[in-house]
């Protein structure tokens, strides 16, 4: 069988070891692309809104991708997510928005989900895609988000240390859930920190992620 080649779509670089990590480990044969506009982490927190020219970006780099001969798409910033969608609806690939497969697991794990993030103009959609899930699933469950700005400069620095303290002592507000999900693909890196203070599952998005896609490429 051909190698498969996926394009992974970055706004920020601290996403990228991650998303690799989760490869490496559950599908090492996948061949990889990484597209890394940063700029669009920094547009995007100045805007409160997807703007018409966000949506235009979004789409041209999955056209990017699909002339790369790509076979699967995977965005790894959780801030574009009705921008993605409306990419994917275009590009007749499988394209996956970076937390729906992370989401998918959570609504597995339980009714009360807590998750956590580093970048606060990604939580609203978060919540709003996490609550759309919930309504097509026919589901009962609720989601409450903590936002820990701080942690994302201090992992942007090459502090890990504290991008991962910061991280689970946020977690620790959320003992009442019976999941965690760590909200950015960058903040998984967290997770053993954050595990380490919780007793109910600590979720990521790059492993769920890596996982859909090779069911959706139908690979082994």
């Amino acid at each position: 069988m051909a190698l498969k080649r996926i394009a992974l779509i970055h706004a920020v670089a601290v996403a990228m070891p991650p998303v690799a990590a989760a490869f490496a480990e559950q599908w090492p044969d996948a061949e990889l692309v990484n597209l890394l506009d940063d700029s669009l982490s920094v547009d995007r927190g100045k805007s409160p809104e997807l703007s018409p020219e966000m949506h235009r970006r979004i789409n041209a780099l999955a056209d990017y991708a699909h002339g790369l001969g790509a076979d699967g798409i995977l965005y790894t910033c959780s801030a574009f997510g009705a921008a993605i969608e409306a990419a994917a609806r275009a590009t007749g690939k499988p394209v996956l928005k970076p937390n729906e497969a992370m989401f998918e697991a959570a609504l597995a794990a339980g009714k009360r989900i807590g998750m956590i993030g580093t970048f606060e103009r990604s939580l609203p959609g978060m919540e709003q895609e996490f609550r759309d899930l919930v309504a097509e699933r026919g589901a009962q469950a609720s989601i409450t988000s903590i936002c820990v700005p701080a942690a994302m400069p201090a992992l942007q620095k090459g502090d890990r240390a504290t991008h991962d303290l910061l991280l689970a002592e946020a977690a620790t507000r959320l003992a009442g859930c019976d999941a965690i999900m760590l909200a950015q693909f960058s903040t998984s890196v967290a997770a053993p920190a954050v595990q380490a203070r919780m007793k109910v599952p600590v979720l990521t998005s790059p492993g769920s992620a890596v996982a859909k896609m090779k069911r959706l490429l139908a690979v082994a």
